[in-house]
């Protein structure tokens, strides 16, 4: 199962004590880029060439905001009254 982590991104400065700013894709910008350091992992490289994956492709832009293109929908539940669906998308191992 693939980690919930995003990045790896650049840490532009340290902001206080135990926070960082990073300097994060611009069609992020609803998140602000001041994280504490315990939401933060150092970015280590693979051991082996097998444990490698190649990076996900870019989403298309779209009037300033990510588009995905849309492979499977493989499943879907009623939560608190509105649907939700497990979607597989088209060049991306994890289904969201």
């Amino acid at each position: 199962m693939d980690d919930k982590w995003f990045g790896p991104f650049e840490v532009v400065e340290k902001v206080g004590v135990s926070a960082y700013r990073l300097k994060l894709p611009k069609t992020w910008k609803k998140v602000h880029p001041v994280f504490n350091e315990i939401l933060l992992k150092p970015a280590v490289q693979p051991s082996f060439e097998s444990q490698k994956k190649l990076p996900p492709p870019l989403p298309v832009i779209i009037d300033e905001q990510e588009e995905y293109e849309v492979e499977e929908i493989l499943d879907l539940r009623l939560h608190r009254g509105k649907l939700q669906f497990l979607v597989k998308w088209v060049e991306y191992e994890e289904a969201t």
